[in-house]
């Protein structure tokens, strides 16, 4: 067995993905649920959302695959186009890295499809830990696209019918692309560090100090500090509600194009599963979303996905580590592919990658992680292999309370999110049961690296440890249900009759009265990054201010679009004005000072706010008020214009502010209906909302081109499936939206449609119970039956 494939089979993970909700079609009109077990129905309903009932798991995914294939088949297709390793052989240029905020060349995306994935090591896990059931999915899934394809042959959209690479998928391509979405948190946001490791040379020369600030850039780039992917969730028990049952808030924000686009969908085995909510592209289930009895959603948490190794190496041989003291060869692996050249031949492209006992060596220069004579570095990651969130998932799908949803966390599948939710007997639940390498504070002391490598963990949120020390490696805990990552009972949980929230800081703050010990830093610690956590523990007081909490109070409260930094530094701004040394920055001044401070779609002077906070957040000693950890909410706070030159820097902030929010064309005061609009469409529909760092709960942002332009602000990423969900006697009460509809085709009716509604803050009803499908179908019922 070789190196990779031995990481593979002993690796301490083993899971599928925030598996993908999934559906069913197809073809003569005829009623729910007649024929075999090899058949699925399918009803529509408004903005074409599927309720798919069949009688097996296999059927059920068969039909779900067909279904989102209908609606985005294209899409599917380019994705398998990633996992084949072939982007290089049909396109040129870029594609967007899975994480981060950047474009990664199409070699070097193939080039690491060609390393990391080994498809008979991810057969075996699969085989070897695998439920049947989710075996079951995984074939349907992969049937029902190529169903879809073999029926709708010479008839795909414009934007892939005919192509080439549009082909059949196979089980082990459905198996790449789970565990490319399964590392996108670590190995693949490092794509280019592990290709770009060589040996040094003899006469090799580094830099000996790095600035801190570059290494946190470069996590920043590569989508691992301060992740573009966030989400809020707000979990409220029967002490906080109206009904006094449970009232889930889930507003992930997520990217509105490529793989991490969600899909709505309801499932139906009957008398086994009855789940409706969202998934992640062709996966077969639902990961956010609800049953009769539970509704529950995730945010992005802070626990760390990998860990550094630090090497020692041998005297005279780079490629030679020393482990206890005894010597260990690295592994060295040719990979090709092949590259459309200008004339449109193909040419074969080689490249070297290296291999530790750890795991690929890496280099991120800005970092100092360099590749030298007598140091190297490699990475090890926890959701290597993992295909258990399909079984995760489908416990959450079946559960009847949050201690059952929460028992659904066992396998640790969950790879990279927070869980919160609330069910009908009015219970709330926080949790992070995720993938967290099994490293505890005393290891993190014992085990540090050298000094420059170990400030990378309180500067860039990278944990380095002693790689010439095998007692370094992570703790395997036999309790856990996969020994190296940290055990179910040692994860932050609670469940709560009053309320939880996350925004994607730690678990310190999922509410001001919870109490926390014996966590693992690499979980998380006691301190907030982003300004929307702040904005949640201000707002949901607010909320029960006002009286016990419905849906419509917390549907309002969110799409009320208070732009919480606004509120910590205009103040000061405006106070200061009298003082502003340019007509720039007085003419900012005017435009500020008649802003309503929030992101509504009526705002005047939303946009200016943005570019000016784009820029002056950086300002070193910018706040009045330094964060005091004693007042996690209330700092850092005003801006410090009595120091000359912080003034003079935010002065310079506000002038270019103005003058590129002039340079684009747009007034100071124009409304953000007029300014704020969809990068994914031509079609300019006005967007309410704001970017993460301005501390807007409904965040919507950029990805690759942030800032304004002659477009305006143009949005890529942001609020993607928002649900509230309560009950009844009967079951679950919910609306949601999917912001930018089911389909990627855009001569679909369901490629926009929900996005109007997102900007109209109209929130449709979800049918769930069988009688009321019925009565929303549109549109024929359609069946599929299974081969």
């Amino acid at each position: 067995m070789t190196q990779r494939a031995a990481r593979f089979a002993s690796h301490p993970v083993t899971r599928l993905i925030p598996v993908a909700a999934a559906i069913l079609l197809s073809a003569c009109a005829s009623p729910p649920g007649a024929g075999d077990a090899r058949t699925a129905t399918i009803v529509r309903t408004a903005n074409g959302v599927p309720h798919i009932t069949a009688g097996d798991p296999e059927t059920l995914a068969y039909a779900m695959a067909y279904a989102y294939a209908q609606d985005n088949v294209c899409m599917t297709a380019n994705q398998l186009v990633t996992v084949r390793g072939e982007r290089s052989r049909y396109f040129g240029g870029a594609t967007p890295g899975l994480l981060a905020r950047r474009m990664l060349p199409n070699e070097q995306v193939d080039f690491f499809i060609a390393a990391h994935m080994d498809d008979a090591a991810l057969e075996r896990v699969w085989a070897g830990n695998a439920s049947a059931e989710s075996l079951a999915l995984a074939r349907g899934a992969v049937d029902g696209y190529n169903r879809y394809l073999s029926d709708q042959a010479g008839k795909l959209p414009a934007a892939c019918n005919g192509q080439p690479w549009v082909k059949p998928m196979t089980l082990a391509e459905f198996r790449r692309q789970a565990e490319l979405t399964a590392v996108q948190a670590a190995t693949a946001a490092l794509a280019d560090a592990v290709l770009g490791a060589r040996p040094p040379a003899p006469t090799a020369a580094v830099a000996s100090t790095v600035p801190l600030a570059d290494a946190a850039d470069a996590m920043r780039e590569a989508g691992l500090l301060d992740s573009p992917l966030g989400s809020n969730a707000w979990a409220f028990g029967k002490d906080s509600t109206a009904n006094s049952r449970g009232l889930l808030l889930g507003n992930p924000h997520f990217p509105w194009a490529g793989v991490n686009r969600f899909w709505q969908v309801h499932l139906t085995i009957p008398g086994s599963l009855d789940v409706m909510g969202v998934g992640i592209g062709n996966f077969p289930n639902v990961t956010i979303g609800f049953n009769k009895d539970v509704a529950w959603s995730h945010t992005v948490s802070t626990g760390k996905r990998f860990t550094l190794h630090e090497l020692t190496l041998a005297a005279g041989d780079p490629t030679t580590y020393m482990v206890d003291g005894q010597p260990v060869k690295m592994s060295s692996r040719s990979v090709s592919i092949q590259v459309r050249g200008a004339d449109g031949s193909l040419q074969p492209k080689t490249t070297t990658v290296w291999s530790t006992r750890w795991g690929p060596v890496l280099v991120v220069p800005r970092a100092g992680l360099n590749w030298t004579a007598k140091t190297a570095y490699a990475i090890k990651d926890a959701n290597l292999g993992n295909m258990r969130a399909t079984d995760s998932s489908l416990g959450f799908a079946r559960a009847r309370n949050v201690q059952e949803l929460r028992d659904a966390m066992k396998n640790i599948g969950t790879p990279w999110v927070n869980t919160l939710a609330a069910d009908r007997h009015g219970n709330a639940l926080y949790a992070d049961v995720s993938a967290v390498p099994d490293v505890d504070a005393a290891q993190l002391q014992r085990c540090a690296p050298s000094k420059p490598a170990a400030a990378l963990l309180p500067a860039a949120g990278l944990v380095v440890l002693d790689g010439s020390r095998s007692d370094c490696d992570w703790r395997r805990d036999p309790s856990s249900a996969v020994p190296g990552l940290i055990a179910f009972e040692r994860m932050p949980m609670t469940v709560r009759s009053d309320w939880v929230h996350n925004s994607n800081d730690s678990f310190f703050y999922t509410h001001p009265q919870q109490q926390w010990s014996g966590i693992s830093p690499l979980v998380g610690i006691a301190s907030i990054s982003r300004p929307r956590t702040r904005a949640g523990l201000t707002e949901i007081p607010e909320l029960l201010a006002r009286g016990k909490v419905t849906p419509d109070a917390v549907q309002r409260q969110l799409f009320e679009n208070h732009n919480f930094m606004a509120s910590v530094v205009v103040p000061d701004l405006l106070a200061a004005c009298a003082n502003a040394p340019s007509a720039e920055a007085r003419d900012g001044c005017t435009a500020l000072r008649g802003w309503d401070r929030s992101n509504k779609l009526e705002s005047r002077g939303a946009h200016l706010f943005r570019e000016f906070w784009r820029a002056a957040r950086s300002v070193p000693g910018v706040h009045r008020l330094a964060f005091d950890p004693a007042q996690p909410v209330s700092t850092p706070a005003g801006l410090k214009m009595s120091d000359a030159a912080v003034a003079a820097k935010v002065w310079d902030a506000l002038a270019a502010a103005v003058k590129a929010v002039r340079t684009a064309g747009f007034a100071l005061d124009a409304p953000l209906a007029a300014v704020q609009r969809p990068l994914i469409t031509d079609e300019a529909i006005p967007l309410h909302g704001g970017d993460e760092f301005e501390g807007v709960l409904n965040n919507l942002g950029n990805q690759f081109a942030p800032g304004i332009s002659a477009k305006g602000l143009t949005i890529d990423y942001g609020s993607s499936y928002i649900q509230t969900v309560t009950f009844d006697e009967r079951g679950p009460l919910a609306q949601a939206i999917l912001t930018y509809g089911q389909s990627t085709d855009p001569a679909s009716p369901h490629a926009n449609d929900q996005m109007r509604l997102f900007s109209r803050k109209e929130w449709p009803t979800l049918p769930f119970h069988a009688e009321d499908v019925a009565k929303a179908r549109v549109g024929e019922v359609l069946r599929l039956t299974r081969p």
